[in-house]
């Protein structure tokens, strides 16, 4: 019997859907859509960089225009875009943090403030004290608290907070649900209730109280007083679900938004909607305590499962849920891959080529780009030694809040002599100041005895593979290269619609067992096979396990890298 599962993921520039085959062990893709859509420009007389907007329905019309793109492959590759009337469960994943605002009616209350949005860093930190636990600036409880100050208004005509992905379900099913990864985004979650926490809520609603209470308007939004009304936080948010439970089903206006009726006559299940980072955790198979997600690119982002929640608050520490609600450990660097890039790209000028542009360009005909490069340099970086000849470097070019670096500008290469004055000990120091950077913001959670068993890698470093014996080395831990596809974090999103397909058959059989068959999140993730090929997508895996001497000589590496990190910030005022 045919089976498909649709996922939709809502990033901060386009939208893409996948069609997967669910018949199929693997649950390959076998069709793909994509839409786009800008920011939009700053308000009148303001030019603040940190002002990130967006028009939510712009995602809507972004996903007709996706809907199209996979109804023209499919009319390639399967001759039928009636295929499209077997899918049985929609996911759906969207940029976190995002502050879309909704009304009383179900209209729009102002643009969608989103992730990047910089405006609320003093609520963020206030929050933070006030709750004990950590509130990034970025999460949706600090962007609410921020509009109720600066635009009271806006916030007492709010009906309902929700996020990209929420409202996107909000749209296909008319109901405010959210995965627990994407609501943990919004506001902290008990793990005890797998909820909101409600000490925290009764904290916010005071603190609104006692600001309200000051603030006044006129209208409809306002008491007899005058006094801006503004609803409780908890009757604002949206209903927190787990994988697998019910997140709606399509109805006629959700069909129509799609373009396929009969999704709406046959109630199609809708996964609880859930956040990139959770839908990325699933589209690379990590649900178990020990597994950490790490994407190397321009930032780097680790995120832990783990089997507790973390005590404290820790600068280097972010929190969120994932989608069965085991709690995550996000440890995020903004300094990546920038400063070894830019190294590279040094030598490419020299060999004649990276990314530079002007005078001379002409002449240079040897390379001509910076993958280029990488090929040429990566061979003298994989033999160089682990001390890299005694060459260390810091890759600081931006600011590093979680490891309390507070400007840029201290990037450089330290130790330089004539013996280890080489591309491949040059790139590799800058590699290995990222990876140590990483290892410095997990000691907390070393600390606090969270297990790592399997780092599962990807971003721009897996394009040269045996790196990851690098990191496996650096961190004394197996590494996993999962092969997928650029559409993993969408792929994740259908996953999730493929297991609330699973959880609803068996809780509409006629089984009398108590559980009904109905198998874990993780358990269910295990059985994606990846080395399936049965699709177009193979997702086979490549692992480098430690070696027990290398390891070694990275720690003794760490460790004077380590002593250099104390000195950065005098570092900073000297050549800033």
């Amino acid at each position: 019997m045919s089976c498909y599962h649709l996922g939709i993921d809502c990033g901060t520039q386009g939208l893409s859907v996948v069609l997967t085959d669910g018949s199929v062990p693997s649950c390959p893709v076998v069709a793909v859509g994509e839409g786009s859509y800008d920011m939009l420009p700053p308000p009148d007389n303001t030019s603040s960089s940190e002002i990130c907007e967006q028009n939510p329905d712009d995602w809507i019309e972004a996903l007709r225009c996706a809907m199209d793109g996979i109804r023209t492959k499919l009319a390639v590759v399967a001759s039928d875009a009636s295929i499209l009337d077997d899918v049985v469960s929609i996911g759906i994943s969207g940029q976190m943090h995002g502050e879309v605002l909704i009304s009383a009616t179900g209209d729009v209350v102002g643009p969608a403030r989103l992730w990047c949005d910089g405006r609320n860093a003093a609520e963020g930190a206030e929050l933070t004290t006030l709750f004990g636990t950590k509130v990034p600036k970025r999460a949706t409880v600090a962007r609410f608290l921020w509009t109720a100050r600066n635009a009271p208004q806006r916030a007492a005509r709010t009906d309902r907070i929700t996020t990209p992905a929420g409202y996107i379900a909000y749209r296909l099913t008319g109901q405010f649900d959210l995965g627990i990864g994407e609501a943990s985004g919004m506001f902290p979650i008990d793990q005890s209730t797998l909820d909101y926490d409600v000490e925290m809520m009764a904290k916010f609603d005071t603190l609104i109280e006692q600001e309200s209470a000051g603030a006044h308007g006129g209208g409809n939004t306002c008491n007899d007083d005058g006094q801006i009304n503004i609803k409780s936080i908890r009757n604002l948010l949206p209903r927190v679900r787990l994988s697998g439970q019910d997140g709606g089903t399509v109805s006629a206006d959700g069909a129509a938004i799609l373009g396929v009726p009969s999704l709406s006559t046959k109630g199609t299940a809708v996964a609880p909607a859930e956040g990139d980072q959770v839908s990325a955790l699933a589209g690379s198979l990590i649900a178990s305590p020990g597994q950490v997600g790490c994407c190397f690119g321009t930032s780097v982002c680790a995120n832990s499962v783990g089997d507790r929640a973390f005590a404290g608050v820790s600068s280097a520490v972010d929190h969120f849920c994932a989608a069965d609600g085991k709690p995550i450990n996000m440890i995020w660097l903004r300094n990546g891959t920038t400063f070894m890039n830019t190294v590279v790209d040094m030598f490419g000028t020299v060999l004649g080529g990276g990314n530079g542009g002007g005078e001379g360009d002409s002449a240079r005909s040897s390379i001509s780009s910076r993958a280029e490069v990488f090929q040429a340099v990566m061979p003298r970086v994989l033999q160089a030694a682990p001390d890299c000849g005694g060459l260390l470097a810091l890759p600081f070019m931006d600011d590093e809040p979680g490891l309390d670096v507070t400007k840029g500008g201290s990037a450089g290469l330290y130790g330089l002599d004539t013996t280890n004055a080489d591309a491949g000990n040059a790139v590799k120091a800058s590699l290995l100041s990222v990876m140590f950077n990483l290892k410095l913001g997990s000691e907390v959670l070393s600390a606090q005895g969270y297990p790592r068993t399997e780092l599962v890698l990807s971003g721009g470093i897996t394009k040269t593979p045996e790196l990851g014996q690098v990191l496996a080395d650096v961190f004394d831990a197996r590494v996993t290269l999962l092969s997928s596809a650029e559409e993993g974090t969408a792929w994740g999103a259908a996953l999730l619609a493929a297991y609330r397909h699973h959880v609803a058959a068996a809780e509409g059989s006629e089984s009398n067992s108590v559980d009904k068959g109905i198998i874990s999140w993780s358990d269910f993730l295990s059985g994606i096979d990846r080395g399936d090929t049965t699709g177009t997508k193979s997702r086979a895996n490549t692992q480098f396990l430690p070696d027990a001497g290398r390891v070694a000589a990275y720690q003794a590496v760490y460790e004077r890298y380590k002593e250099l990190v104390e000195t950065e910030a005098r570092i900073g005022d000297a050549v800033r």
